[in-house]
């Protein structure tokens, strides 16, 4: 279990890194561009992450991950009025992620906590959280790479660049890592 913490926190490092890479391709008007009428940009799925996160992961142990000072349908109003607001917010709810995970130990991953007085165990929730993250993150990544179309920097592999990618993975002597550490 004490792999899984470890790994948790690599993972969530790695969505944040995809969502910074999207962040800094993009102009302020980019990340507040809608589609459609009523469809989330980029800044309003940062704000809704950030409120999420801020909510589940403050007293994470001690309360419940709906907070009632979250005001949950306001998330989905654009208020951003500059870039380095929205990355604020972005940094607000990760770092207060990170401050809740990064103390954790095997004892506290069996522990119930409750999000809308629902129990999970500590393993749950941080696998419940994750999966909704990596959601929100792909759809940046996403949404990013119809705004910027060819000028799109790729987060993974290239196309055409399977082959090459393999090469140098191959190359190199077994070993265990997390798929990260290459990144």
């Amino acid at each position: 279990m004490k792999s899984y913490l470890t790994s948790t926190i690599k993972q969530f490092e790695y969505y944040k890194s995809l969502g910074d890479k999207t962040i800094n391709q993009l102009s302020f008007t980019e990340l507040k561009k809608e589609f459609l009428e009523d469809s989330n940009s980029i800044s309003v799925i940062i704000k809704h992450m950030s409120g999420n996160m801020l909510s589940r992961w403050t007293h994470f142990l001690t309360e419940d991950g709906e907070k009632e000072w979250r005001k949950r349908d306001e998330e989905f109003i654009d208020s951003f009025s500059t870039k380095e607001e929205l990355i604020f917010a972005w940094e607000a709810g990760w770092s207060c992620l990170f401050k809740a995970i990064t103390p954790l130990n095997i004892t506290d991953l069996e522990q119930i906590i409750y999000i809308r007085n629902q129990g999970h165990s500590v393993t749950e929730a941080i696998n419940r959280q994750m999966m909704h993250y990596a959601y929100h993150v792909g759809q940046l990544v996403f949404l990013g790479k119809l705004i910027k179309g060819k000028q799109w920097q790729s987060l993974s592999i290239s196309k055409g660049k399977s082959a090459e990618y393999n090469n140098t993975k191959f190359s190199k002597n077994k070993a265990r890592r997390h798929f990260t550490e290459d990144l």
